[in-house]
């Protein structure tokens, strides 16, 4: 079988979720709360965001949450490789 590099899916994964938060920042930016709103109840099924959204995000705390999200993803992504490698090689 096949290995994963793994630090080419983790750096994958890092990116994809970077761009997933920069896309959430441009939705919000665009839609305004009403549509982010109505974007996020319908992507969780119907749970109620309208408490928890936050609209004034300073812009250095969205750099911050850029680089969290990129960490932990590129993390997932390791750890997917690793196991998925450990597990091909049974």
């Amino acid at each position: 079988m096949n290995t994963i590099n793994i630090k080419r899916f983790g750096m994958a994964f890092g990116i994809t979720g970077a761009i997933l938060y920069f896309g959430c920042i441009i939705l919000m930016a665009t839609v305004g709360r009403e549509g982010s709103i109505f974007f996020f109840n319908n992507l969780l099924h119907g749970l109620d965001t309208s408490s928890i959204i936050r609209m004034n995000v300073p812009v250095w705390e969205a750099c911050i949450g850029i680089i969290e999200i990129f960490i932990l993803s590129w993390l997932v992504g390791v750890c997917i490789a690793s196991i998925y490698n450990i597990a091909a090689k049974k």
